[in-house]
């Protein structure tokens, strides 16, 4: 049980707080009591990506519809939203100076490692120079600063469970530049003593989600009668975690000192197999194809992160295995494609 008096009144800054992450946690902080602010140029992984007509994709009226959804919510809800270019330091750090954050949780970013390989300098961009705006706009104020990492920082996993201390190898341009800006962010702490916590998730689902993951990727294709593809031979294993669990652990972060100039794996704490998770799918559309693309060489061989330090400092507990997170992900896709079909026809 998560103590919402930790979070009365507490002033919360989301910079990339739009985003999929971002308006759940925003939900969740105002449900508490908090005063989130969200912060958002809508441009990444948001509405100006799906709307600008640059990046053609059949699932841009679907993303269009998923992104309304969250800004319904956030003004249902009567959150803040401050839509302001992150990149931008002159137009960044006055906004935060106004909202004086007790909090400031920094989600922006490229959330996706083949599009950062993909196109390293608008990774860069979005990513390391947005933090670097927030870290330096709130330095001498000294917020509790929250950081969302990857697992991608540990390249291939060794052993039965990833420990926090482990060396990390990250591969490719999106593991490199999380872990860069891990190294960023402790460095504030050292030199301004900027209080952090640095989060690394692994394989997040949910609703709302416009990453198009490969969970997400699997539902979309059944619903519209496609075949599922994994790349590889389906014995991969990824530490799915449903986003209900991440929140938990990122409200924990905020609500318990233990957790500050710490690092956190939030997951779910036991990685399934990628052909687990098909036929999970198969199981609710019956009679759907299974198909196997080469694998990608640059995707590292993952697996289980443990999360006995949160369990143990911080009191996390995750609630959802695939078997009940990825059916209630699975139950909310159909019961909107019942009510809104036209949100799945492909442009």
């Amino acid at each position: 049980m998560i103590d919402a008096s930790a979070f009365k009144g507490k002033v919360i800054a989301l910079v990339g707080g739009a985003g999929f992450i971002g308006h759940n946690l925003a939900l969740e902080l105002k449900a508490l009591g908090a005063e989130p602010h969200v912060i958002d140029g809508l441009q990444v992984n948001n509405l100006g990506a799906f709307t600008s007509g640059l990046n053609p994709s059949p699932n841009n009226n679907l993303y269009v519809g998923f992104v309304n959804l969250r800004l319904d919510l956030l003004r249902q809800a009567r959150i803040p939203l401050h839509v302001i270019d992150a990149r931008d330091y002159h137009v960044l750090s006055p906004c935060l100076n106004a909202i004086k954050p007790d909090v400031v949780i920094h989600l922006a970013a490229v959330a996706h490692a083949n599009r950062s390989n993909k196109d390293p300098f608008s990774t860069f961009d979005h990513s390391m120079r947005t933090l670097e705006n927030a870290l330096d706009s709130v330095k001498d104020r000294k917020p509790h600063f929250i950081y969302l990492s990857s697992s991608m920082v540990y390249g291939n996993f060794e052993g039965d469970a990833v420990t926090e201390d482990r060396h990390c190898e990250p591969m490719g341009i999106y593991g490199a530049l999380k872990y860069g800006a891990e190294k960023l962010v402790v460095a504030y702490n050292q030199v301004f003593n900027l209080p952090y916590t640095i989060i690394r998730p692994s394989a997040l689902y949910g609703e709302r989600c416009v990453s198009r993951r490969v969970g997400q990727a699997f539902i979309e294709n059944a619903i519209r009668g496609k075949s599922l593809t994994i790349n590889g031979d389906g014995t991969d294993a990824l530490d799915f975690t449903y986003i209900k669990d991440f929140c938990q652990g990122v409200l924990r972060c905020i609500a318990r000192p233990e957790a500050r100039n710490q690092i956190f794996n939030i997951t779910y704490g036991s990685a399934r197999a990628l052909n687990d998770l098909a036929n999970l799918v198969i199981e609710h559309f019956p009679g759907l194809q299974l198909t196997y693309n080469p694998r990608d060489a640059l995707m590292p061989e993952r697996g289980t992160l443990s999360v006995e330090k949160a369990r143990s400092l911080l009191g996390y507990d995750p609630q959802y295995p695939v078997d009940q997170g990825f059916v209630q992900y699975i139950q909310w896709y159909k019961q909107l494609a019942a009510a809104q079909p036209e949100l799945f026809r492909e442009d």
